[in-house]
């Protein structure tokens, strides 16, 4: 989605992220991170303290980098502006063709915490809430955001029930389906 200035933190949750992408969050562990980042393992530490910290960071990071590109993606100032359900069909579509990694960090931090998935739940709200008021039919906006929602699980709980051409037409129709809907908004404007 976006490039971000890299600090040490950032540089962490950027290795975690890849190292997570590539073993699985299940598989993530403290000493691949730190040695991905490259920092020591007290530098990671110090920033994250235990596992359930930087996988929560972690997940703040995705949330904050959405937003960020959800921002860029939709500014009416620039040269061809998506709605927010475009935007959104299109960062499901990189979402799906390369998941974070399987979700039993997730899970394992969720076990941690009860709390642990809040952040992620207010922020999924927020952008249903937007899809839905921006659209001309907010039933539609609030089927296009299911269908991505279902998909995206399938793809983070690595449960590959759709072939990829089942896949990208849903995708395809998804794209038409936000078109209509701009292109009707644009009309009655």
């Amino acid at each position: 989605m976006t490039a971000r200035r890299t600090n040490s933190r950032e540089k962490i949750l950027a290795a975690a992220a890849e190292v997570s992408r590539e073993s699985g969050a299940g598989n993530l562990s403290l000493d691949a991170v730190a040695q991905r980042a490259g920092v020591s393992k007290g530098g990671l530490l110090y920033n994250f303290p235990t596992k359930a910290k930087l996988m929560q960071a972690l997940v703040q990071y995705y949330l904050d980098d959405y937003e960020v590109s959800m921002a860029r993606e939709t500014d009416p100032n620039s040269a061809m502006p998506k709605t927010a359900l475009q935007a959104h069909i299109e960062f499901s579509r990189e979402f799906c063709e390369k998941p974070p990694g399987a979700a039993s960090g997730i899970l394992a931090a969720m076990a941690d915490d009860p709390h642990f998935l809040d952040p992620l739940c207010q922020f999924k709200r927020r952008l249903l809430d937007r899809l839905k008021s921006e659209a001309r039919d907010p039933l539609r906006a609030l089927m296009c955001f299911l269908v991505l929602e279902g998909m995206t699980s399938l793809d983070l709980f690595e449960m590959d029930v759709l072939s990829n051409e089942e896949r990208e037409l849903v995708l395809v129709r998804l794209a038409e389906e936000a078109e209509a809907d701009k292109n009707h908004a644009a009309a009655s404007a």
